[in-house]
C-alpha cells in the first residue's frame, strides 16, 4: 500500500518541484528587473522613495483579478507582498518603526503589511515611533489607530493631530489574545499584565476566571510577555508570536471578549501615495463652537457624494469643551469629488489637516 501511494504521488512532487525551479527563475528575473530600476533612477539622479505604497497596491489588485484560482485573493495578497519586500530589500531594506519589543501585535502588522525584508525598529511607546520616523532614524512606523472593540486608540490619534507625517497604508490585524506564563499553568501567578487596551478587550474573561489575581498595566503586550518570561508570578496577555519570542507556554488561548476582535493599524512615513485607484483618505477637522456646525461640516461630503466611513471626535483639550474630528473619507484626495469636498469643507471649518491618502486594505 505505501508503495502504490508514492508511486502515484511522484509525478505530482517531480511536477511540483519542476514547478517551483521555474517561479524561482522567475522570481529571480523580477528582482533583477527592480534592481535595473533602481539603476535608472540612480543615473538620472532622481531623488525616489524606494517605497511606491500606491504602486505595490496596485500590482497586488491586478494580480488578483487576473487570479482564477485555487490560490484565494487573500494568499495572493501575503505571498506577493513578500515578493515585493524581498525585491525590494536587495535596493535598500525599509526600517520600521512599532511598538516592541519583537512579538507584539504592531510588530505582526508591521511585517504583513510591509513583508518581512526590512530593518524592524522595536520602539518603547509610540511617541517614540513617530519620533524616529520625523527625524529619518527610521523610513515608515506603523501605530494602532483603532480597535473594534475598545474603539480608538487615543494616543495614536492625539500624535497624529501633531506630527508632519503622512498616513500611507492601513492593515487591519485579528487580535487573538492569550494568557501567556512560564509554565503554562497559572498555579503560581500574582499578576496579570498587558497593555491596558488588552486588558480591556479581555475584561469580561478575566472578570469571570481570575477576578481575584491583581492586573497590571504594560508599555505593550510583548513587554509584558518579555517581563513573564523572567518572572513566574507574572502572567501576560500577547499572541502566540510573543509566547515564541519569549519561550513562554500557552496557559489560555483566545481569552478575547469579542471572538471577532481586530485591531487597524495606520502606517506613517515622510511620502505621499499617489492614487492608486482604491483609496482612502484621513483628516482632521475642528468646527467653530456654534449651532449647525458639525452639520455645515458633513455637509460638503453629501452634495459631492463623497462617502464618509469612520467619524470619532477627540476633546481639543482646551477647556472650552472643544472637538476634534477624525474622519475618513473613501476616495484619493486628487480624485475631482474629493477634492471639490474638501475645498467646501475647509470654508465651513476652523481647523483642517489632511493626514494623508493611501490604498484601502479591502
Amino acid at each position: 500500500m505505501a508503495k502504490q501511494l508514492l508511486e502515484r504521488l511522484r509525478p505530482w512532487r517531480e511536477r511540483i518541484d519542476a514547478l517551483d525551479q521555474q517561479i524561482l527563475d522567475l522570481l529571480n528575473q523580477r528582482a533583477q528587473a527592480a534592481l535595473e530600476i533602481g539603476k535608472i533612477k540612480e543615473a538620472y539622479n532622481a531623488e525616489d522613495s524606494i517605497l511606491k505604497p500606491e504602486r505595490e497596491a496596485q500590482i497586488i489588485t491586478h494580480l488578483q483579478n487576473l487570479n482564477t484560482g485555487p490560490i484565494t485573493p487573500a494568499s495572493v495578497q501575503a505571498v506577493w507582498s513578500e515578493v515585493i519586500s524581498a525585491c525590494r530589500g536587495l535596493e535598500q531594506k525599509l526600517r520600521v518603526a512599532f511598538l516592541g519589543p519583537t512579538g507584539s501585535f504592531s510588530e505582526q502588522a508591521a511585517l504583513a503589511h510591509f513583508g518581512h525584508f526590512v530593518e524592524p525598529v522595536p520602539c518603547q511607546s509610540f511617541d517614540e515611533v513617530f519620533r524616529l520616523v520625523e527625524v529619518g532614524e527610521a523610513d515608515v512606523g506603523m501605530v494602532p489607530v483603532e480597535n473594534s472593540t475598545e474603539g480608538a486608540v487615543n494616543r495614536t490619534l492625539d500624535l497624529l493631530l501633531n506630527t508632519s507625517l503622512k498616513v500611507l497604508g492601513e492593515h487591519s490585524l485579528a487580535i487573538h489574545h492569550n494568557l501567556l506564563t512560564q509554565s503554562g499553568s497559572m498555579e503560581q501567578v500574582q499578576r496579570i499584565m498587558a497593555h491596558p487596551q488588552a486588558l480591556a478587550q479581555c475584561h469580561n474573561w478575566l472578570a469571570t476566571h481570575y477576578p481575584q489575581i491583581q492586573q497590571d498595566a504594560a508599555s505593550s503586550n510583548a513587554e509584558a510577555a518579555r517581563i513573564a518570561s523572567q518572572d513566574a508570578s507574572v502572567a501576560a496577555i500577547a499572541g502566540k508570536k510573543a509566547a515564541e519570542s519569549w519561550g513562554l507556554q500557552v496557559a489560555h488561548a483566545g481569552i478575547q471578549d469579542d471572538a471577532q476582535n481586530r485591531t487597524r493599524f495606520l502606517a506613517v512615513g515622510n511620502i505621499e501615495s499617489l492614487p492608486s485607484g482604491n483609496d482612502k483618505t484621513s483628516l482632521i477637522v475642528a468646527v467653530p463652537n456654534r449651532a449647525g456646525a458639525v452639520h455645515e461640516m458633513l455637509a460638503p461630503f453629501a452634495q459631492h457624494q463623497v462617502s464618509m466611513t469612520r467619524l470619532e471626535s477627540r476633546p481639543a483639550r482646551t477647556g472650552q469643551w472643544e472637538y476634534y474630528f477624525y474622519m475618513d473619507l473613501l476616495g484619493h484626495q486628487e480624485e475631482p469629488a474629493v477634492q471639490s469636498a474638501l475645498q467646501a469643507l475647509k470654508q465651513q471649518v476652523a481647523f483642517c489637516k489632511i493626514l494623508g491618502s493611501y490604498p484601502c486594505q479591502d
